[in-house]
């Protein structure tokens, strides 16, 4: 049976004592990257099969350049499914930028805001969705559009 780090979910060695890709320690205790964060103590969180991850992690980092790449490429995943919904909202956030930037003075700060903040939870979750992590995005990561 194949192991997977507890930190970032990436496979591992029969013998390996760290992990390759993030340093953790084998078999120490860690909080579950795999786990949608933000769910209530209690409460049912989304787990995402480490092999799964595995698979689709380049499709997961691809849905924040096409986000509706993994609904073609891997309809089955949920852990693709996961970061096209993320990238959807980023993609959501830029349009309302637009909207918003139609506003003189007041609405072009405001809009220019939101564009850099959309690019910087943008690149987060590029970087999430390519090592393998499911971290909802700052602000709107909570916001579920595609089940």
């Amino acid at each position: 049976m194949a192991k997977f780090c507890q930190s970032c979910g990436k496979s591992l060695e029969d013998n390996a004592q760290f992990c390759a890709g993030c340093g953790a320690t084998v078999g120490a205790a860690a909080p579950n990257p795999t786990a949608a964060p933000g769910a209530a103590a209690g409460s049912a969180q989304e787990v995402f099969d480490p092999a799964d991850i595995e698979k689709n992690k380049a499709m997961a980092g691809l849905a924040y350049i096409i986000f509706f790449l993994p609904l073609i490429a891997c309809p089955d995943s949920k852990f693709a499914r996961f970061h096209a919904n993320q990238a959807l909202l980023v993609v959501l956030l830029i349009i309302a930028a637009s909207i918003i930037m139609i506003i003189p003075i007041l609405g072009w700060i405001v809009g220019f805001v939101a564009y850099i903040f959309a690019g910087v939870i943008g690149i987060m979750g590029l970087i999430n969705g390519f090592t393998g992590k499911a971290k909802q995005l700052p602000l709107i990561g909570k916001i579920s559009i595609i089940k």
